[in-house]
């Protein structure tokens, strides 16, 4: 494990990768809901994009506080759970899990839409392009944290430096005295209605919505501080303030040179007198395209890295997703399957499970990031808020503690960050939630209660079970009253004659065997080569009109059951094993459907008697010669 911890270089690409890769498309996000309303209310654009920033600012600021409280990882459920109590900690366990899933589908979808961009001839199969992605990612983060770090930091890396060298073509050509436009400068904007009043301030509030999607993955830090070299929390704090330098300055001149080369773009190519079937740009790609100007290799450069970075930002889900759902199973609200680590040291069912769901959400969805990233975002800000109320009562606490006047002066200042980031996200998560519930938000808004009381549901399992297995201290282990002993045959051979001599050395109080008449002549064969090999064991034959095997062996067991309650059954399944997994489909069928019928009959026990045949043995003997 401490061969995995990763240093500040590595640890951006693998926890910010999302973060920064949303300035990409949180400018056009903007834009779009203002088109609504025509060009002439695409100048709010500017006051929208500073509440953003500024939202960023005190988001960055609060969970920084929380890597310094929480060395062992402060996410949202954490948090919530120590100071909040488990129904808070659900509620943003929930929010983050759906929340986790739609990173992966808005982020693939949205690289895909870059990479469509540049070549609109794959547009067609973009939901094709978009599994792939997600297959490709669920196979690199299977192989382990810092070898995903590793090949995570060139698109990352990249990424932020396309964008930079964008910035820097285009103040010198503006400085220059270039006239610089977008290729959709030319194209009309139709209002789709009049705008005025609370209509106008509800607009500017969906925009400011759409927009928060920069915000989206800052918490991923807070939840993988153990994941740092040490001094682990100064790390994760260090680097938090770095993705938040580079989200705010990539953020800001994106949308500055998208209001100065006058961007336009809608939900559809015909809002804009486009033909239909028209791939429209992203408006990063008309940016970077105005920007380079001749320099076409640039463009394509800052688009093959746009696409990387959106692909790979799913990566925070990655790491995300699994660490709260072993940290849910672990305390029992998720199966227990889910907390187990690979041999890569990562929690290989919390991958498979995250790439599943969002392939379907893909599927369903047909790769448009539009309609996706209307359900995005909700749970981003329900665990922000969770988190930051969280927070400001972790501070109570440790300030009732303290006595240390330098120490308690830092508490009051990180309660004062922590409470306004509270207040901050609390009132952004109403806005959301106000502007986005009839344009796909209810779904999110339904997924996530059901999830809360299905980890409810887990857990209250969980605690029966344990309760129905728990003994007092002073329990003993009681032997039955005698163990009667059943052995199985259809026919002699080999397993039928290794599964009676291992019944007769546990030494029952009884031991027959029993076989099912299905074919008269069969049995009566069976009969004469059983009385002619004098087994010493009585055989038992039991009719079957119906030509079923396991009704018959059951009512017969349950009968010796019934006969003596305080005695215990015990059923001896002669099996052959084949060496190839294909060869075991074409046998111990029966055996398998006996078995588990047998398994919820009281007082029986069921014992496999395997029997390997040299097709096994051979491979066995391989298996040990490889290893």
């Amino acid at each position: 494990m401490g061969e995995t911890l990763l240093p500040k270089r590595l640890a951006l690409p693998v926890f910010c990768s999302d973060p920064l890769s949303s300035v990409a498309y949180a400018t056009e996000e903007i834009l779009l809901i203002l088109a609504l309303g025509g060009t002439a209310l695409l100048h709010l654009t500017w006051w929208v994009a500073t509440a953003i920033v500024a939202l960023l600012v005190v988001v960055v600021a609060s969970y920084r506080q929380t890597c310094h409280a929480y060395p062992n990882g402060g996410g949202a459920y954490a948090v919530s759970a120590d100071n909040l109590g488990r129904t808070a900690a659900l509620t943003a366990a929930s929010a983050l899990l759906v929340d986790y899933v739609l990173t992966v589908a808005v982020s693939v979808v949205a690289g895909v839409a870059a990479i469509t961009s540049a070549a609109p001839a794959l547009a067609d199969h973009a939901v094709l392009i978009s599994v792939g992605f997600v297959l490709l990612l669920t196979i690199m983060n299977l192989r382990g944290v810092k070898e995903s770090g590793r090949a995570f930091a060139v698109p990352t890396y990249g990424f932020v430096l396309g964008i930079y060298l964008m910035f820097v073509f285009a103040a010198v050509r503006l400085l220059a005295g270039h006239s610089i436009r977008a290729e959709s400068a030319h194209l009309p904007i139709h209002a789709t209605g009049s705008y005025a009043g609370l209509a106008l301030v509800l607009l500017a509030m969906r925009a400011f919505a759409s927009g928060c999607t920069a915000l989206t993955g800052v918490e991923a830090i807070s939840n993988g501080v153990p994941a740092f070299k040490k001094p682990k929390s100064h790390n994760a704090a260090t680097t938090l303030a770095v993705m938040g330098g580079l989200s705010i300055t990539m953020f800001l001149g994106i949308t500055v040179l998208a209001l100065t080369y006058h961007v336009h773009v809608a939900s559809s190519p015909t809002e804009l007198g486009l033909p239909t079937g028209t791939s429209e740009p992203t408006a990063l790609a008309q940016i970077a395209r105005a920007s380079f100007g001749d320099v076409h290799i640039l463009f394509y450069y800052v688009q093959a890295f746009t696409a990387g970075i959106l692909i790979l930002a799913a990566n925070t889900a990655f790491n995300g997703f699994p660490l709260l759902a072993s940290l849910l199973a672990k305390d029992r609200y998720l199966p227990r399957q889910l907390h187990t680590r690979g041999d890569r040291l990562v929690f290989s069912n919390g991958i498979i499970l995250l790439a599943l769901a969002a392939i379907g959400l893909i599927v369903a969805f047909k790769a448009n990031v539009s309609a996706i990233i209307q359900l995005y975002i909700i749970g981003v800000f329900v665990s922000f808020t969770l988190s930051q109320a969280g927070m400001v009562k972790h501070w109570n606490k440790e300030l009732a503690q303290t006595t240390e006047p330098g120490r308690r002066l830092h508490m009051h200042r990180s309660r004062v960050i922590n409470t306004v980031g509270a207040t901050f996200t609390g009132i952004v998560l109403v806005i959301v939630l106000i502007t986005k519930f009839l344009h796909g938000a209810w779904i999110v808004t339904i997924a996530m209660p059901l999830l809360f009381f299905l980890m409810k549901a887990i857990h209250r399992h969980y605690q029966s079970v344990a309760t129905e297995l728990s003994v007092p201290d002073d329990a003993r282990a009681e032997p039955p009253s005698r163990n009667h002993a059943i052995v199985l045959v259809s026919t002699i051979h080999a397993p039928t004659l290794r599964a009676i001599g291992y019944a007769k050395s546990i030494r029952p109080d009884t031991i027959e065997a029993v076989t099912v008449s299905v074919e008269p002549d069969e049995t009566e064969d069976l009969r004469r080569a059983w009385e002619a090999h004098s087994f010493d064991v009585p055989l038992v034959v039991l009719d079957s009109p119906y030509r079923e095997m396991t009704r018959p062996t059951l009512e017969y067991i349950r009968t010796r059951r019934r006969e003596s309650p305080r005695d215990v059954v015990t059923v001896f399944i002669p099996e052959y094993v084949l060496g190839r997994w294909w060869g075991q489909l074409l046998h111990n069928q029966s055996a398998l459907r006996l078995k588990a019928r047998l398994h919820f009959t009281p007082g029986v026990m069921v014992t496999s008697v395997p029997y390997q045949l040299d097709t096994a043995r051979r491979r066995s003997n391989e298996n040990h010669l490889g290893n």
